[in-house]
């Protein structure tokens, strides 16, 4: 009816007079006409070199190689451009989204103002690194794994699990990466470093306080309630879980353990940091310390 030509103007009636003269919504006419349109058989705009289909099996390729179930598109199309696969990481996503391959996310409402308005993330490897603990279990019962992050490379510095969640093993991942990274274990090594923990009973105590100041490590515990303060030793036991812990059965303390220092070299040498431009920690320590940035 809207198309129709008037007699005394020549002209379409249209669909607004239509709708004025006999009641109706406008809202609801194009709502029902949109659809009974066809929709495109795929997205507008050019496809590329690479049809969707291969593409897709180039993706499964990448997760399927990949040592790690948590990654996400943007590190799936960083993989693909290594590999000699140029594409966007939109079509990547889209790809994902439409093949469900995408990781899952936790979704939920937004928290009020945060209690701090700093960052975690320092400049520099060996300026702050966290610290925090997570349970499993094995043929032997519950277990404790503490864990130790550099904040900057979000590299594993330590890393050890125990069948009680004590004070004293609460500083072995720190040992560890103090004998590694500073190269000894003595009075005052660890000048310049800060450590960030939460308020656990293992992390207040006064052996574990006692010990970093033996050190000359910085304590500085989290805020109150405020999880993402130790942000970055959170999201790498988040990733310990994904791709060891929830993966895996171990009957013993001691096959954990070992199985925990394995995970602690491939993830230092194979997880990709996006915000360094996809580069693994331990290629962000290398690149740091070496002759070239150290002159600079």
């Amino acid at each position: 009816m809207s198309r129709t030509v008037s007699p005394s103007s020549g002209r379409p009636y249209g669909l607004a007079r239509v709708c004025r003269v006999w009641r109706a919504s406008r809202a609801s006419v194009y709502r029902h006409l949109s659809s009974s349109r066809p929709k495109p058989p795929r997205r507008p705009g050019p496809v590329g070199p690479m049809p969707d289909a291969a593409l897709v099996e180039a993706i499964r390729a990448v997760l399927t190689a990949s040592p790690f179930h948590g990654e996400g598109h943007r590190k799936v199309w960083a993989r693909l451009r290594v590999a000699g696969v140029r594409t966007s990481k939109r079509r990547v996503l889209r790809l994902m989204r439409e093949n469900n391959l995408l990781a899952p996310s936790r979704v939920g409402a937004p928290r009020g103002p945060r209690a701090h308005d700093g960052t975690i993330i320092p400049a520099t490897v060996d300026t702050m690194w966290g610290t925090d603990l997570t349970t499993t279990i094995t043929g032997e019962g519950q277990v404790a794994v503490f864990v130790a992050v550099d904040h900057c490379s979000a590299e594993c510095v330590g890393i050890h699990a125990a069948r009680r969640a004590t004070r004293f093993e609460a500083l072995e991942p720190i040992r560890q990466g103090v004998r590694h990274h500073f190269g000894a274990f003595a009075q005052g090594i660890g000048r310049g470093l800060a450590v960030r923990n939460d308020h656990g009973s293992q992390y207040m105590s006064d052996a574990f306080q006692q010990e970093l100041a033996f050190l000359g490590i910085e304590s500085s515990p989290a805020f109150v309630r405020a999880p993402e303060g130790n942000g970055c030793a959170e999201r790498f036991i988040r990733t310990l879980k994904e791709n060891l812990l929830w993966v895996r059965t171990f009957d013993t303390v001691e096959e954990l353990r070992q199985a925990l220092l394995v995970f602690r070299e491939v993830y230092n040498t194979t997880w990709l940091i996006e915000r360094h431009g996809f580069q693994t920690p331990a290629a962000v320590r290398q690149n740091q310390l070496s002759p070239a940035a150290l002159a600079a």
